[in-house]
């Protein structure tokens, strides 16, 4: 695998809980997997993929965790335009 250079944005994961450390209150089928945080920051120093690796986000934070992606992008939306919401604010009585 190539090597990842310093400072490029990534993404890490994070394992917080393992599956012992979570509530038994938890559906069965949560509870069989680890509950993880995915970041996204600096590289702090050259890494490949699957190596645990640290970060530091946007906001100053370090953070340490598996480096998953390269560059990462955001895929979610907000959904469909619903015109009737479009003027929600704009409309006043006069």
């Amino acid at each position: 695998m190539a090597k990842v250079k310093k400072g490029t944005w990534v993404e890490i994961q994070q394992v917080v809980l393992t599956p012992e450390q979570r509530a038994q209150s938890l559906p069965d089928d949560t509870k069989k997997v680890p509950y993880l945080l995915r970041a996204s920051g600096f590289l702090l120093e050259d890494a490949e993929l699957g190596q645990e690796t640290s970060i530091q986000t946007i906001i100053g934070r370090t953070l340490s965790g598996k480096l998953i992606k390269v560059n990462p992008s955001y895929s979610h939306s907000f959904g469909n335009t619903i015109p009737e919401l479009l003027t929600i604010g704009t409309e006043y009585e006069k």
